[in-house]
């Protein structure tokens, strides 16, 4: 089964363990905000600092494992044609875009719509931002920069236990982040 998911929107999908998850970035350069919890368990959910800890570092590479917060697998990535994601950067949200843009009230954002999408209010939400350019430099900055994923670029991930996904196409349009626009983006569910 395909899901659209419009630039700046998100949804909630469910998945059996053994299915695979392909996340397409259809026109380029977007990022994707992936969020997951152990089905009908939100108190379990995707862990990027588990996901960290487990597979000792600050990048996602074919073959690793992204964990959930109790330390069980939750997915493998099972083909990567990007090779570039962000582990370290919660969700957008309204005092983000206020923070670093002032244009807060009111801005499409990644927090709103996951949480939309599943009916629920976490407090933050920290996925991981597939196909995000975030650049670590030798003195611990960062900077996000332009993502490399082109036009059908895919990500695929294997379900290791029955989750329920929270997608979104991110909503920064100020930044290079997304490349200075937003668009839509494609999961395949097999």
């Amino acid at each position: 089964m395909e899901y659209l998911i419009p630039a700046c929107s998100g949804t909630k999908i469910d998945v059996k363990a053994g299915q695979t998850i392909t996340v397409i970035d259809l026109e380029g350069g977007q990022v994707v905000d992936f969020f997951a919890e152990a089905a009908g368990k939100e108190t379990e959910f995707l862990s990027t600092g588990v996901t960290i800890d487990c597979n000792e570092s600050l990048r996602l590479r074919v073959g690793d494992t992204v964990y959930t917060n109790l330390y069980r697998p939750m997915m493998k990535v099972v083909a990567d044609d990007v090779g570039e994601h962000d582990l370290l950067h919660p969700c957008c949200r309204p005092e983000m875009y206020d923070f670093f843009y002032h244009n807060g009230a009111g801005h499409p954002n990644c927090f709103d719509n996951i949480n939309a999408a599943l009916g629920e209010s976490r407090p933050i939400i920290t996925p991981v931002n597939l196909f995000m350019h975030t650049k670590i430099h030798a003195d611990g900055t960062i900077s996000v920069e332009t993502p490399l994923s082109k036009a059908g670029d895919r990500i695929t991930l294997t379900a290791l236990m029955d989750i329920t996904l929270g997608v979104a196409a991110c909503s920064v349009s100020e930044s290079k982040c997304n490349g200075g626009k937003c668009s839509p983006v494609s999961v395949v569910i097999e």
